[in-house]
C-alpha cells in the first residue's frame, strides 16, 4: 500500500490551539518591528514636544555654569576626571525620564503585540543557515523577499511624501523670520522639526498598523494544516481510534469473564424469560441492598441462564422486574430502594425454595 503523501495536499485548515502554543514556544509569532519603532519614534517625540523645552533649559544651564566657572578651575587630572564625572551624571539625569519612557513604550509594544514570551529556540545557533547559496536563492527568489521589498518601497514613498508636504508648509512659515531673533529662529527650528517629526512618525505607524495586520495574516497562513495534518495530531491527542477501540474490546471481554465468574455466586436469576437476565446476590450484615452481579441480553442472557442452571441458582421468570433491573441498575451497583420491596419478595420467595430443598434432602 503507498504511503500518503501530506505535502502534496492543499493546507485548507487553520492551525489548532496545539500548533499554535508550540510555534509559539519556539518563539515564532506574528510581529511587525516596524510597529516598535513607530510607536518609539512618535512617543519620543511627544515627550521632546511638551519637555523639550525643560530638557533644553536644563542642559543649557550646565552649559552656562560649566563655561562662567572655567576661568577658576585648575586644569588638572582629578579636576578634569571629576568634572567630567559629574557632567555624565547630570546629563544622565536630565535624559533618564525620556530614555525610560522611550524603553517602556518599546516594551509595551511588544507585549501588545506578541504577550510576555521567553524562548530560547530562536537564539540557538543553526549552522544550516550558513549556506551562501541557498541564502542568496532564499533572498533573490522567495515570495517574501518581493513582498518585502514592495514594502519597503511603499513605505519610503508614504514617508517621503508626508516628509515633503510638512517640509513645505516649515519653508513657507520660515521666510517670516528674516528679521527675527536668534531665540525666535532657534524656538521656531525646535517646534518646527518635532511638528515634522510627528507626521512622518504618524504616517510610518499607519503604515506599520498595516503591516502588522498583514503579518498576522501570513503568520496564520503559514500555520494552516492540511486535513491529514488535523487527523494525525487528533490521533495524538486522543490516541488512534484503532487501538482505542481494541482496547475497549478487551476491557469488554474481561468484564464479562468477570460477570460470569459471578453468576455462581448470585442468589437467583430473573428472566425475562428469554431476553434478559440479571443476576442478584444478598448476603446481610455485608451488604446495605441486593447487588446486581451479572445481567445481559439475548445471547449473554442465555449464557448467564445456562451458567445458573450448571451451578443450581434458582432461576424467577419475572419480566417486568427483569426489564426494570437490567435497564436502571448497572453491575456492581445495589438495587434502587423503588426496588427494595419486589426484589425482597423474589428473595424470600428463593430462601423458602432452598430451605425446603434442605428439609427434603435431610428427611431422606
Amino acid at each position: 500500500m503507498a504511503e500518503f503523501d501530506s505535502s502534496a495536499e492543499e493546507k485548507t485548515e487553520p492551525a489548532s490551539q496545539k500548533k499554535k502554543d508550540d510555534t509559539r514556544k519556539k518563539g515564532s509569532v506574528a510581529k511587525s518591528t516596524d510597529l516598535n519603532s513607530a510607536a518609539v519614534l512618535v512617543f519620543g517625540l511627544l515627550v521632546l514636544y511638551l519637555g523639550g523645552s525643560t530638557v533644553a533649559l536644563k542642559l543649557a544651564a550646565i552649559g552656562r555654569s560649566v563655561f562662567s566657572n572655567v576661568g577658576q578651575v585648575e586644569l588638572s587630572t582629578a579636576n578634569l576626571h571629576f568634572i567630567l564625572r559629574e557632567g555624565i551624571v547630570s546629563f544622565a539625569l536630565i535624559l533618564a525620564p525620556l530614555l525610560l519612557a522611550v524603553m517602556v513604550v518599546g516594551l509595551i509594544s511588544n507585549v501588545a503585540q506578541v504577550g510576555l514570551l521567553f524562548a530560547w529556540e530562536p537564539l540557538r545557533p543553526k549552522f544550516t543557515k550558513l549556506n551562501v547559496l541557498k541564502g542568496l536563492k532564499r533572498i533573490l527568489a522567495s515570495k517574501h523577499s518581493i513582498v518585502e521589498v514592495m514594502k519597503g518601497l511603499l513605505k519610503i514613498s508614504v514617508i517621503a511624501t508626508v516628509a515633503y508636504g510638512s517640509m513645505h508648509d516649515v519653508v513657507s512659515e520660515s521666510l517670516s523670520l528674516a528679521d527675527g531673533t536668534v531665540s525666535g529662529i532657534v524656538g521656531f527650528m525646535s517646534v518646527a522639526s518635532v511638528t515634522v517629526g510627528l507626521k512622518v512618525g504618524l504616517a510610518f505607524f499607519v503604515i506599520a498598523a498595516a503591516d502588522y495586520a498583514f503579518q498576522r495574516f501570513e503568520f496564520e497562513k503559514k500555520l494552516r494544516m492540511t486535513k491529514h495534518e488535523v487527523k494525525e495530531e487528533m490521533k495524538q491527542a486522543e490516541g488512534d481510534p484503532l487501538i482505542k477501540g481494541r482496547i475497549r474490546t478487551i476491557q469488554r471481554q474481561i468484564a464479562y469473564r468477570r460477570m460470569m465468574q459471578d453468576v455462581p455466586k448470585a442468589d437467583v436469576v430473573v428472566t425475562n424469560p428469554t431476553h434478559f437476565a440479571v443476576a442478584i446476590k444478598y448476603e446481610m450484615g455485608k451488604m446495605g441492598a441486593p447487588k446486581v452481579v451479572a445481567k445481559g441480553v439475548d445471547l449473554i442472557a442465555q449464557r448467564i441462564k445456562s451458567i445458573a442452571q450448571e451451578n443450581n441458582v434458582p432461576i424467577v421468570e419475572d419480566k417486568p422486574l427483569a426489564q426494570m433491573l437490567y435497564k436502571t441498575v448497572e453491575v456492581g451497583e445495589e438495587i434502587p430502594e423503588k426496588l427494595f420491596q419486589v426484589v425482597a419478595q423474589v428473595l424470600a420467595y428463593v430462601y423458602r425454595l432452598r430451605e425446603s430443598r434442605k428439609s427434603m434432602f435431610s428427611v431422606n
